[in-house]
């Protein structure tokens, strides 16, 4: 039996799932104990109100709690952590105490970690811990998926650098999209274009239509940061016989009677809503780094429903099914909407799109990638 460590910046009970939720669930599937670590999470963390606090995860900081049988999870608090102070000379004045977040202790994980067989780790503060993992458990294959760009992220400077210095030392370096790849290919020979994974089995599941009987077209957008709130806006006076859907922790968005807001869900039942839409929205605003997101998790779950996408023209993929609008352009929102309307969703290709379970094998070799 492996014994698989995945760190992370998520939390194991968060409503929210990302990637390293499922490939968590995967690993354990398949049959490996599994250890989910967040990090990073510290006294910082409280005074910047970070929202997975409202899990309250002070009650169990540094402990290992059992999730299931074989698997655990570990909420990894220290004093600090590398955080973005926003201010060049504040970060370059902070750098030589956030270089020390790397040794600071592991408590209870530490036993697990030392008898690891896989180590995952997601773009974060946590690549500054490779050096001292690789010591702690050099029998491991360390893995790198990198979930996010650490400038998107507005990751503190010595975590950009901890990237760069560590980068050629892991086993793989798996990326999500072909932007990301560019990032690493000519630096590092050790990176593979590995697209993110789907619960097929969820998602082949029938639901009953949230939407009702309605006969309009119905887009929706699930996520939690970043969107386009003028195309919100904009689309739903364009087209005031749709129906605009928007899911998730989002603020400010506008309001109009055919723009529905439903605040954050568990995600499985957000599901009916994605299965139901005619459209998928991938509507992200711009900032640097934004250009990695065209094959999203949210990208490959409404490709794998066949629906068409929608999204601003700065993002990059080969779906066919993804349709660019220029983002503050009336005549080219309506444009896009008419067209994805009226898009044959059978021409949607599924053959790329795999599941959790075939990703965590390719992740460790098993599969060809």
């Amino acid at each position: 039996m492996k014994r698989v460590v995945l760190i992370t910046g998520h939390y194991w009970r968060s409503k929210k799932k990302a990637g390293f939720h499922w490939l968590a669930d995967a690993f354990h599937r398949q049959g490996s104990e599994v250890l989910f670590l967040t990090s990073p999470l510290s006294f910082l963390s409280i005074l910047r109100r970070d929202e997975r606090l409202r899990y309250n995860l002070l009650r169990i900081r540094n402990k290992m709690v059992a999730e299931q049988k074989g698997l655990w999870s570990y909420v990894w608090f220290t004093p600090w952590h590398p955080a973005n102070l926003r201010i060049a000379g504040l970060n370059k004045l902070s750098a030589c105490l956030f270089e020390r977040y790397a040794s600071l202790p592991l408590g209870q994980a530490e036993s697990f970690l030392r008898s690891a067989d896989i180590i995952v780790l997601e773009s974060g503060p946590a690549l500054m811990l490779l050096p001292r993992l690789k010591r702690l458990c050099p029998q491991a294959r360390f893995i790198y998926r990198v979930s996010d760009d650490l400038r998107l992220l507005r990751s503190h400077p010595v975590v950009i650098q901890a990237e760069e210095d560590n980068a050629s030392s892991f086993d793989l370096i798996s990326v999500p999209n072909a932007s990301m790849l560019k990032i690493f290919e000519g630096k590092v020979a050790n990176v593979q274009l590995q697209l993110h994974g789907i619960n097929k089995e969820l998602f082949d599941e029938d639901y009953p239509n949230p939407y009702g009987e309605s006969s309009g077209v119905n887009a929706v957008f699930v996520g939690v940061s970043h969107v386009d709130l003028d195309f919100i806006e904009r689309a739903g006076r364009l087209f005031p016989t749709w129906a605009f859907h928007i899911i998730g922790p989002i603020k400010q968005v506008p309001e109009g009677p055919n723009i529905k807001t439903y605040g954050e869900m568990a995600f499985v039942d957000t599901i009916p809503f994605i299965k139901h839409a005619d459209i998928g929205l991938a509507i992200r605003s711009y900032y640097p780094g934004a250009e990695s997101l065209g094959d999203s998790l949210k990208v490959m779950q409404y490709s794998y429903c066949r629906m068409p996408v929608v999204a601003p023209e700065f993002l990059s993929s080969s779906r066919k099914n993804i349709f660019y609008y220029r983002p503050g352009d009336d005549d080219s929102i309506c444009q896009v909407l008419d067209a994805a309307a009226q898009y044959d969703r059978s021409q949607v290709c599924l053959d790329d799109i795999r599941s959790w379970d075939e990703l965590a094998h390719a992740l460790v070799g098993n599969s060809h990638a």
